[in-house]
């Protein structure tokens, strides 16, 4: 509430100062328009946010399919340790046999002759240090497969908590999707007859967007709203009172004809600048519509809707656009 207070402040304070004095000077005016140009870029920030979230989630998802194919190559991978312990206890029963079998035959030659008695010793000794090394690879395999297992366990609890937290985002966006969808309806429903009679309403990016031809609201070069045009916006204000969930920006646009200079306009910049601020004023005249809801902002000729130069094209980029997005206080909590 300070900063667009601030922002207020600055812009009014700019506007009394260039009435005030029939000359300023350039570098105080330099100074404050790079004020100017830093709460604009704050502003710029703020209507970005909804598509970094959009990418977040994006990034989630792809983050969440790894995650799976690892799950999935460790259960693979377990499943062929399981056959390969399996294998090793079968031999080992078997060399277990052999070696009972070669036993009883010693014993039965340890009357005859020492030279066979030695070859049957030595074949044993054999079979006792195979046994020994398949019996330490057996153990090792063990190990291998417990800590696969512990890993997967890991990698399932950690699967199953960004699951949670993804359909917690996913039911958040859908709620905010669903409040955007009918504050439209509701700003439509209100403006009934205004729209196509310069005036439209459209939603995008997950914001309503209310944009006023500058025939319906001011003569041209002035920044004093005409009647119809306060008109247009009391219906305007009884939506937004009973939403106050909802932030409100408020963007000054003009066409890329240079503005006569004068000391109380001096540029396209300044002209997109005060217009917003008069919008901003009628919205809070009278009204339960508190000012920390509230931004405005110059775009001057920068954002066309129409880039072709004609007469058609710079009436369209005459306008005033009423941005308007439900707060995302939550999902700020939920990605922190």
């Amino acid at each position: 509430m300070k900063k667009v207070q601030s922002i207020l402040l600055f812009a009014i304070l700019l506007a009394g100062a260039a009435t005030v004095n029939s000359c300023v000077s350039r570098s105080k005016f330099t100074e404050q328009k790079r004020l100017l140009d830093k709460f604009e870029d704050e502003n710029d920030s703020l209507i970005s946010a909804n598509e970094q979230l959009m990418v977040t989630n994006a990034e989630l998802l792809s983050r969440m399919g790894n995650l799976k194919n690892d799950i999935q190559q460790m259960k693979t991978d377990s499943a062929e340790y399981v056959k390969t312990i399996a294998d090793l206890r079968k031999e080992n029963r078997q060399l277990e046999n052999r070696l009972q079998e070669l036993t009883i035959t010693m014993q039965a030659l340890k009357k005859g002759a020492q030279q066979e008695s030695s070859k049957l010793m030595m074949q044993i000794d054999g079979i006792q240090n195979d046994l020994q090394a398949r019996e330490k690879e057996l153990q090792r395999l063990s190990g291998e497969l417990e800590e696969k297992r512990k890993n997967l366990a890991a990698l399932e609890l950690e699967l199953d908590r960004r699951n949670r937290r993804m359909a917690e985002l996913e039911r958040i966006i859908a709620r905010q999707d669903s409040a955007v969808k009918a504050l439209k309806n509701k700003v439509s429903a209100a403006l009934v007859g205004l729209e196509n009679n310069g005036l439209t309403v459209s939603m995008r990016d997950g914001k309503v967007y209310v944009s006023l031809d500058e025939k319906l609201l001011f003569k041209s070069g002035s920044i004093v709203v005409d009647p119809a045009g306060v008109s247009a916006l009391k219906k305007l204000v009884k939506v937004l009172e009973q939403n106050p969930d909802i932030n409100i920006t408020i963007e000054g646009h003009t066409d890329n004809v240079p503005l006569v200079s004068s000391p109380s306009m001096h540029d396209n910049w300044d002209l997109s600048v005060k217009r917003a601020t008069s919008i901003v004023r009628i919205l809070l005249d009278r009204t339960s519509i508190t000012p920390d809801r509230l931004t405005a902002a110059g775009r001057g000729e920068f954002i066309p809707v129409d880039p072709a130069n004609t007469s058609t094209a710079r009436q369209k980029n005459r306008r005033t656009e009423i941005i308007l997005m439900p707060k995302l206080d939550e999902l700020y909590q939920m990605l922190n």
